[in-house]
């Protein structure tokens, strides 16, 4: 059975920074398509970050410079490390794996999600 559990989520303020974590057991995360997706309260959910098959990353526009998706295949944990953010960047954050289609893309088809953590900033 696949579990993916965020944690690192919390309250900062704007510029701030936090590092969020994906544990995944029953999975390996390790040149599979894993990635980061948020959803803000009464928007759709929105891909931010992604590892391909071969562990190229692509980023969404609004996090690109800021945000880093970065992974540690012996703890099977994925991670986004997230700087200088802003209030935009308030949402519910969810890592997400196994791509459905042939090919990893920074949309919703993913087999396998998290329950979320929760980023909020505000000053």
């Amino acid at each position: 059975q696949v579990q993916l559990v965020e944690s690192g989520g919390g309250s900062v303020q704007p510029g701030g920074s936090l590092r969020l974590s994906c544990a995944a057991s029953g999975y390996t995360t390790s040149s599979r398509c894993m990635a980061w997706f948020r959803q803000a309260p009464g928007k759709g959910r929105e891909g931010v970050a992604m590892f391909d098959s071969d562990g190229r990353t692509s980023y969404a526009d609004s996090v690109k410079g800021r945000f880093t998706i970065s992974q540690d295949g012996a703890k099977n944990t994925l991670y986004l490390q997230m700087n200088t953010l802003k209030p935009e960047d308030t949402a519910m954050y969810y890592c997400a794996a196994e791509s459905t289609l042939t090919g990893c893309y920074l949309g919703p088809w993913y087999l396998y999600w998290g329950q979320g953590t929760q980023v909020t900033v505000s000053s």
